[in-house]
């Protein structure tokens, strides 16, 4: 079995990939095509509308004896946290780029969350037959942009300008493909006019192994011939171990590569049972352990996903790490305390279902009939409450008023957007108590946008989406005192509570006791750091959450009588409101990481527009007649920017941002 994600930017070819491999795997009896909206895996009518890919589908496909689980995963840096939750229980990936584009700022964004999660991986170089397509540049963009060590397996083979096939460096053969469909490969002697190209590959394969592994070193130096299984055997060792990347490329458009692809995930990626022990938390002692991948084990399992179908409810996606998970059992949910019936069992193929019995280590699938069960949780059983390692999500950049638009609709919209922020764990709802109003946040205006369609079509309520708003944040910038002696007398018992604490910029946020003596009772210092959180939540700006602030408890008193930790509570937060005012703060905005690709003509205009929208220039290249312009520019200025582009370019230049940084905001606080 292989677990395997694909990952890559936006328009790299992830979905064209994944439906010729299940066209070829016998799983589907027709190709479909995104431009045309009728891809399998992209099923959402969003995704038909769009042709991007916006949740993570799982399929699963047979090739050589083997089950493959696929995800294929979204590019959009707007839905982020689909790549981020399936490489969290994905033991391989296939990472796309494009031939002519390359390593592109998403493609760089996926790998470092697969380097997080320590996923190995094979990189497949798409759209070789693209004009401006270019193997070796590609391969070194992987190794300087990247940090990786790639290692082609295969190269393209032209006839003049057209991409007719490939050579596999590990069989030395030559591949072309003798019907359109490229379901019928022809392997034969390498042209005579690419054997010197495919010998000096084929040596750079062979020197790279040799520094790794002791059987090739011997049979290279002595000048023998290294067989192919040698080579994949070292291949896979050293591709599970993370030292390399095995480097393939073809043209899934033009039915050319995929073949050789899907051996490369047989041939290079682990199974489950290679990935090793997986780490755990015993609940009960609160210590690290180790499971095994092992049928007959304890069941671990994480729930990955949440999906909310109109017909069976909740489905929770689920990656089984040992022991079974099977039809009808009852589970623990070490996260919420809570047991849990397991109705129904299914295998998914994107947005079809086939009903299963069980779900055996190392394997994924759905499950029908949980009820309180969250992205994140863990499956257990109760006699041995483990709990694994959660998936983090990144904090959500940008907010958007919602209205319905008949007031009748605000329980439906409200029920709705609730449905939703249970799938989407980087989309969050809140009401803001002085306006009244309900405020949806996301990664970006594509991601609310999409919601905002999700609650027509799925939910059948319309609701209008306001001026987006920018998620600012505070900070200090010195140290500062704080102290609160809260006296409250009423009638009967008073309140008491006084407290001295200190602030400080830091890294994240910190709460320390330092006091000495006793001069306040343990069983109130809950009390107060509940209170210094509840005064961060609002800072002294503009009323943000503040952050990268450590708070020292110093001193302070209590009353024998009169202190109660709702006292406390509330000297604690004055206290930290009073620091806070004294230690210089200031607002943070989110800053994107902005790359624009241009033709040279506009690059004048490109440069004015950033200056003016508060940019900073990182650099600038020349690639293929076009200029890549890098710049981070702060997210207020950059709403409707696809708009501005576009008519300072006549529609030519096209660009990609991500989140990058809160730093302090050059306009007024």
């Amino acid at each position: 079995m292989r677990n395997i994600g694909i990952i890559a930017h936006i328009d790299a070819g992830k979905t064209t990939t994944t439906e010729r491999i299940l066209y070829y795997t016998g799983r589907t009896h027709k190709m479909g095509e995104t431009h045309d909206g009728q891809s399998v895996m992209d099923f959402l009518p969003s995704e038909k509308e769009r042709g991007i890919t916006i949740t993570s589908a799982a399929t699963t496909c047979l090739w050589k004896g083997v089950q493959i689980n696929i995800v294929d995963t979204p590019g959009h840096v707007d839905f982020t946290a689909e790549v981020e939750r399936s490489l969290r229980v994905l033991d391989g990936a296939v990472a796309i780029f494009c031939g002519k584009g390359g390593v592109e700022p998403q493609s760089e964004t996926v790998w470092r969350q697969a380097d997080k999660y320590r996923v190995p991986r094979i990189a497949y170089i798409n759209k070789m037959d693209a004009v401006g397509a270019d193997h070796e540049r590609v391969v070194k963009q992987i190794k300087e942009r990247l940090g990786a060590n790639p290692l082609a397996v295969n190269i393209p083979a032209y006839q003049g300008d057209e991409l007719v096939g490939l050579i596999d460096l590990v069989k030395m053969v030559y591949i072309t493909y003798s019907n359109r469909l490229g379901t019928e490969s022809v392997r034969g002697p390498i042209p005579s006019d690419l054997e010197a190209k495919a010998a000096e590959y084929r040596g750079v394969l062979l020197e790279t192994l040799a520094e790794h592994d002791e059987e090739i070193l011997e049979s290279y130096l002595e000048g023998q011939d290294v067989g192919s299984t040698t080579i994949i055997r070292a291949l896979r060792e050293l591709t599970i171990a993370g030292r390399v990347v095995p480097v393939l490329c073809g043209s899934s458009y033009r039915n050319i590569g995929v073949q050789p692809l899907l051996d490369a995930v047989v041939d290079y990626l682990p199974t489950p049972q290679e990935i090793g022990t997986l780490e755990a938390i015993d609940v009960e002692s609160d210590e690290t352990i180790t499971l095994d991948t092992d049928n007959d084990g304890d069941l671990a399992g994480l729930v990955f996903k949440i999906v909310t179908d109109r017909h069976v409810g909740k489905l929770a996606f689920v990656r089984v790490y040992s022991g079974r998970l099977v039809t009808g059992a009852t589970v623990y949910n070490s996260v919420k305390d809570k047991r849990e019936h397991v109705g129904r069992l299914l295998k998914m193929h994107a947005n079809h279902r086939e009903e299963i019995g069980e779900i055996k280590a190392g394997d994924i699938g759905a499950v029908i009939g949980m009820k309180d069960v969250s992205t994140g949780d863990t499956l257990c059983l109760s006699e041995r409450p483990i709990r694994l390692e959660s998936i983090e999500f990144p904090e959500p950049v940008i907010s958007v008023a919602i209205e319905p638009a008949k007031r009748t609709d605000q329980v439906k919209v409200a029920e709705a957007l609730s449905r939703i922020s249970a799938e989407d764990p980087t989309f969050k709802v809140s009401v803001n108590e002085e306006t009244g109003q309900t405020l949806i946040s996301g990664m970006g205006e594509l991601h609310l946008e999409i919601i905002a369609e999700r609650l027509t079509r799925e939910f059948k309520v319309e609701a209008s989406l306001g001026q987006p708003q920018v998620a600012y944040k505070e900070t200090i910038t010195r140290p500062a005192n704080g102290e609160c002696r809260y006296v409250k007398q009423t009638g009967g018992r008073g309140q008491y509570g006084h407290v001295k604490l200190a602030v400080e910029p830091a890294e994240g946020f910190g709460v320390e006791f330092k006091i000495v003596g006793g001069a306040i009772p343990r069983e109130y210092f809950s009390a107060i750091e509940a209170g210094i959180r509840e005064a961060l939540e609002e800072g002294p700006v503009k009323e943000y959450p503040v952050v990268n602030v450590k708070v020292t408890v110093l001193d302070g008193s209590f009353h024998e009588v009169d202190s109660s930790e709702m006292a406390f509570k509330m000297a604690g937060m004055l206290a930290a409101k009073d620091a806070l005012r004294k230690a210089e703060p200031k607002l943070l905005e989110p800053v994107m990481k902005l790359e624009i690709t241009t033709p040279e003509e506009y690059i004048g205009n490109i440069i004015n527009n950033l200056t003016s929208k508060r940019g900073r220039l990182e650099s600038m290249d020349t690639s293929m007649n076009t200029q890549v312009v890098k710049s981070f520019v702060p997210l207020a200025e950059l709403f409707g920017y696809s708009t501005d582009i576009r008519s300072l370019t006549q529609g030519r230049a096209g660009f990609n941002m991500e989140f990058s940084h809160y730093e302090i905001t050059s306009l007024a606080s």
